[in-house]
């Protein structure tokens, strides 16, 4: 319960001092640094130099492949039946594609499952960084055709990107250096993860001018918070993953749009105002869909 309480006063709090403007406009932006420069990958030294590797890793390595190649189909389903232009089109495939599995995955995976699940979060967020690096730029690009393509453009978003440092880090350095005495200083700093992503959430909220994207928004809400769970649940059962890997897996691609979706929706010029109302609108539905979610998955 004490989870869940977190979670309510952390977003609720950011969208007050949103309102009442006591906090520059700006301000989620150090959180946000503070968040990837030093919590997530502590985080990873919290969590990855304990786990215990097996096969069934490959159902958080799995999971966000599959949201994303589902959230390809659906765009595709989507234009033929609403026309949309590239920008908008590429938009929706980032909106579509990859799930918010850390901000928000990782304090809901805590009050459902466990902090000690923490860690298969971990795998989903870092495949799901990995698209939105790889594929994801490609599909930026190629949608707002103002940059050239590049093997060297994708490569440097890619290891510049702290968290995914920090998780390289965190499966090599334990293994040639005793980093046992730092056990303390990681589990502090991972532990301001949680309140001050959902205090940036709420900080970022936004709901001006919905009703005129409604249909864009619900579909790929629809898909975001239904289908792609769904269709996560399905492959697993017909590959027989089972167990509390998986199960974490499912729940993880049930999470909302990526706020970095977003960041790049606007920095390629991708409809960015559609792109944060899906992201703010599912955040907020997201609290009421993955406690379905949660209640179905435990009938695997």
């Amino acid at each position: 319960m004490s989870n869940f309480i977190l979670i309510a006063i952390c977003i609720i709090a950011g969208m007050l001092f949103r309102r009442s403007k006591a906090l520059p406009a700006d301000t989620h932006r150090g959180i946000n640094a503070w968040i990837i420069y030093l919590a997530l990958p502590a985080v990873s030294f919290k969590y990855l130099p304990h786990m215990v590797w097996s096969h069934n890793l490959l159902a958080p390595v799995l999971a966000p492949i599959l949201v994303w190649l589902g959230g390809w189909c659906f765009v595709k389903l989507y234009k033929r039946a609403s026309p949309i232009d590239l920008p908008t089109q590429g938009g929706l495939r980032l909106s579509s594609g990859l799930a918010n599995t850390s901000f928000v995955g990782f304090p809901l995976v805590a009050a459902y499952f466990g902090e000690e699940h923490i860690s298969t979060a971990i795998i989903c967020d870092q495949v799901t960084f990995f698209l939105l690096s790889t594929i994801g730029v490609v599909v930026a690009i190629k949608a707002s055709q103002k940059q050239a393509l590049s093997l060297g453009v994708v490569a440097k978003r890619v290891l510049r990107f702290p968290p995914f440092l920090g998780c390289v880090a965190a499966l090599t350095i334990p293994h040639l250096v005793n980093i046992s005495p730092l056990d303390p200083v990681f589990d502090k700093l991972a532990a301001t993860v949680a309140p001050l992503a959902l205090f940036s959430i709420g900080l970022q909220l936004r709901f001006d001018g919905w009703k005129q994207e409604v249909k864009p928004i619900l579909s790929t809400l629809i898909y975001k918070l239904i289908l792609a769970p769904a269709l996560v649940m399905a492959v697993f059962a017909l590959l027989h993953f089972k167990g509390i890997i998986s199960q974490v897996s499912i729940f993880e691609a049930a999470m909302p749009t990526l706020l970095t979706s977003g960041v790049v929706a606007d920095e390629y010029g991708l409809n960015p105002r559609l792109s944060n109302l899906i992201i703010g609108i599912g955040i907020i539905l997201s609290l009421l869909t993955t406690a379905v979610w949660y209640g179905i998955i435990l009938l695997m």
